[in-house]
This record gives structure tokens, sequence and C-alpha cells, in this order.
């Protein structure tokens, strides 16, 4: 039986995608008919794993006229909502592409203060989920000056449940998840180096830090992201590193979430480590080769998988 899956967005948005034909300063750019795609880590995770015929639950915050935009959005495509009123406005976040250069230039806006009231409703929301999914995919930041020991509640609350926690955050809340610790932990090479309290990590420290966070029981895996060149996964018995085909990058909006997405695909299902890192790499590459803020074609993350696979 294939297992259950709940995704956790904090901080969506609505990502709204134009092209322009040069960027000039000071001057009145007459861009193209914007296009409006919902966003957010766990947000994009759900749709990610939808394109894969992998059906999840998407718990996610929402508030204000953006609000409502968002979930219109994720109504369309026809994705299992779970949404938290709050008295903030959801954010957005613009992307503008500049055709005389096929340059991308990305503005994140940080969202709005969750309140204690808000927080406390949230972590009480996610407590009484019934039945509890096997896997909880808490991915995105948190919202500007949200204090971080959320996240480690979160955690610990999914946990006692009996369910599998994969992480993919950025600064105190990705330090402060891991203390709690987790399965399935994504970072950088930068975010994995202040993990371990390093300001930078060499091609050897990556090992031991990755290492180190497993014998600590910190995680049971650690995938750290490579960027362009692939990934590298850890486990307490494998270390395998898979290297990113090569594609025509138009976009890499949303190839994170969908890296994540890809993983968990696999995790459901069973599958091993060198087939979980290399669909991972294949739907986050997949994604770099749509325009704007567009996710993967499931054609052209199948098409990566079994690339990988023959040439590994």
């Amino acid at each position: 039986m294939e297992k259950s899956i709940l995704t956790i967005t904090l901080n969506p948005s609505v990502d709204k995608s134009s092209s322009v034909a040069s960027i000039i300063p000071e001057k009145k750019l007459r861009c193209h008919s914007p296009k409006y795609e919902a966003g957010g880590g766990g947000v994009n995770v759900s749709r990610a794993l939808k394109r894969l015929g992998i059906s999840s639950d998407m718990f996610f915050t929402s508030g204000g006229r953006t609000g409502r935009l968002l979930e219109e959005l994720l109504q369309a495509e026809q994705l299992n909502l779970v949404s938290f009123p709050t008295t903030a406005e959801t954010r957005e976040n613009f992307t503008v592409l500049d055709t005389s250069n096929n340059k991308q230039y990305r503005f994140g806006f940080p969202g709005e203060l969750l309140t204690q009231d808000e927080q406390k409703e949230i972590l009480n929301s996610v407590k009484v989920v019934n039945p509890f999914p096997d896997f909880v995919v808490i991915s995105g930041s948190l919202p500007a000056e949200t204090d971080s020991n959320l996240m480690k509640q979160l955690v610990s609350t999914c946990k006692s449940k009996g369910s599998k926690v994969i992480i993919d955050t950025s600064g105190e809340a990705l330090k402060t998840a891991v203390e709690e610790g987790v399965f399935l932990l994504k970072p950088n090479i930068g975010e994995l180096a202040v993990l371990v309290g390093k300001d930078k990590l060499e091609d050897d420290d990556v090992d031991r830090a990755a290492q180190l966070i497993i014998s600590q029981g910190k995680a049971e895996i650690v995938v750290v992201s490579l960027g362009s060149q692939g990934a590298i996964l850890f486990s307490a018995a494998e270390k395998i590193q898979i290297a990113a085909p090569d594609v025509e990058v138009k976009s890499t909006v949303g190839a994170g979430d969908s890296m994540v997405a890809g993983m968990v695909s696999v995790l459901v299902k069973g599958g091993n480590y060198k087939e979980v890192l290399s669909m991972g790499i294949a739907c986050g590459s997949a994604t770099t080769m749509a325009e704007g803020t567009g996710l993967f074609t499931k054609q052209n993350a199948r098409r990566l998988f079994n690339e990988i696979g023959s040439s590994t």
C-alpha cells in the first residue's frame, strides 16, 4: 500500500512571472501579460507530486486577497487543500525574464508575521490530523520575524505521531528543525556548513559534515544539493553522488521543491536510495527547463530519470 503524504507550507506565495525586452534603469518597462501560479515550498512539492501521479494533502496558511487567489489556483489543479486562515495577507513573488540576454530576475517578499495565537492554532490543527500521514514534508521559509521554534515544535509533533519528517528550509528554522531530528534533510553546501558550525566547507569537509549530522541522530538521510552539478545522498551506510543531466536552463524557480517531490515519490513506494536521488535530480532538472515559475512535465522528468539511470 502506497504511503500517505502531508506537505506543510507556512509562508506560501502567489508567484507572478513576466518578460520584458530589456531591463533598463529609470525607464518605463512594458512587460508581457503576467502569469500567476501557486508557490512556496510545500505547495510546490504537492503540485509536483500531482504531476507524478501521487496524491498528497497540503496544509498552508492563507490570508487576504492574495490568499484567496492562491486557493483558487490550487483548486484549479485539483489538489487536496487544508488552508489555515491568517490575518496577514499572503505574499507575492515576482520573476521577470530579460529577453535581450535571457537573464532572469527574481524578487521575493518576506511574508508577514504569524501571531502567537495563529502559531498555536497551526500546531493544534496539525496535531488533530487523522489519520496522520506516513511522511510529512515541511518546506519553505517562515514568515519574517516568526519564532523559529515553531518549526521545531512542528517537527516534534509530527514525529510523535510516527511520521517521517522531511525538511527543506533555511536559516534559524533549519537549525531548530535539525536540533529536533528529522528523517531527511536537504541542505546546500552553505546551509550544511552552518549546521556544523563552519563558515564554509571544502569537498572533503562535506562528507564529514553530513556523516556527523547522521551520527548525532539529527537525520537519517542528508541530501546535499550541488545546484547544476547534481547532488550527494548520505546515509549511515551509503554515499551516492549523481551529476545533473545537461539541459537548457530557462528558470530555476521551483527546482529545489521539485527535487524534494521527486525524492518523496520514490520513498513512498519503497524505492532504494539511488532511485530516490535519481528521481530528485531528474525532477529538479526538468523544472529548470520550464519557463517562468512553471514546474516540470512528467514526460521530461521520466526521460531524465531514464538518462540518469543509464549513465550511472
